[in-house]
């Protein structure tokens, strides 16, 4: 397998389990040092330590909904790996159901971690990308959000999910803009219906109305998803792939 990635650093949110563990490991593959970044310290080290036989990898613990931790945890991979050339915006929290008498501190748990960690952390990476981007050894640096089929598209009992997504998607365009000249590429990563642990965090009249609309199709895997980014910032440097919407087959919409 190529090492194109060799000599940078990424750093990737909700890397203990998922579409953020399976991103840590393919962009290692490809020769990244990855800063590994996530509440759950047990499955950072077990990652760590997987990645270990082929790659480097840092564990760090934060919450990223947290201003100070998010932080925290850019200038820590930056300050013990040396530089930050790729940001990988995965971690998120989906929990749906009926607008009409929802449970605010759900609403306030996606606006916290979809939108605000995801603010918090490019935040912090972007001087560190705008400089590793200057110079060797891509001249070019990426910020990688992971959104959703549901930053394109609203949905019944997706409301606030949908509102938190549709954030990340005009957050994203904007930046580009800003700074695309300066070739730091930001792109939009749409998964549709993926097999992680986003669904189980929702209550069970969620999880069996879930199964009914997703229960006859077979869902991708993380590792599709991990495929999609690595293709996205392997791309020569004068290549900007923006936006990427990945389905099932079998999902209609």
């Amino acid at each position: 397998m190529s090492k194109s990635l060799s000599g940078t650093v990424a750093l990737v949110t909700g890397a203990s389990s998922g579409i953020g563990e399976a991103t840590a490991v393919a962009l290692a593959e490809r020769g990244a040092t990855v800063a590994l970044v996530a509440r759950r310290r047990d499955k950072l080290e077990a990652l760590a330590e997987r990645i270990g036989g082929g790659g480097k990898a840092l564990v760090i613990e934060a919450d990223v909904s947290d201003q100070a931790q998010a932080q925290a945890a850019v200038e820590t991979a930056v300050g013990e790996l040396g530089r930050l050339d790729t940001l990988v915006n995965n971690a998120g929290v989906m929990l749906l159901g009926p607008i009409v008498g929802a449970p605010l501190e759900e609403w306030q748990r996606m606006v916290n971690l979809n939108v605000l960690g995801l603010l918090y952390c490019t935040h912090a990476a972007l001087p560190h990308l705008l400089a590793a981007a200057e110079g060797d050894p891509r001249s070019v640096a990426d910020v990688v959000n992971v959104s959703s089929t549901a930053g394109r598209v609203a949905r019944l009992n997706s409301g606030v999910y949908n509102a938190t997504k549709f954030g990340v998607v005009a957050f994203s365009e904007s930046l580009r803009q800003e700074v695309t000249a300066r070739h730091v590429r930001v792109s939009i990563i749409e998964p549709g219906a993926t097999a992680t642990e986003l669904a189980s965090h929702n209550r069970l009249v969620v999880l069996e109305e879930m199964a009914k609309n997703f229960g006859g199709i077979e869902l991708m895997a993380s590792e599709d998803i991990a495929d999609a980014i690595v293709y996205v910032v392997t791309r020569p440097r004068h290549v900007a792939v923006n936006e990427m919407l990945i389905r099932p087959t079998e999902q209609e919409r």
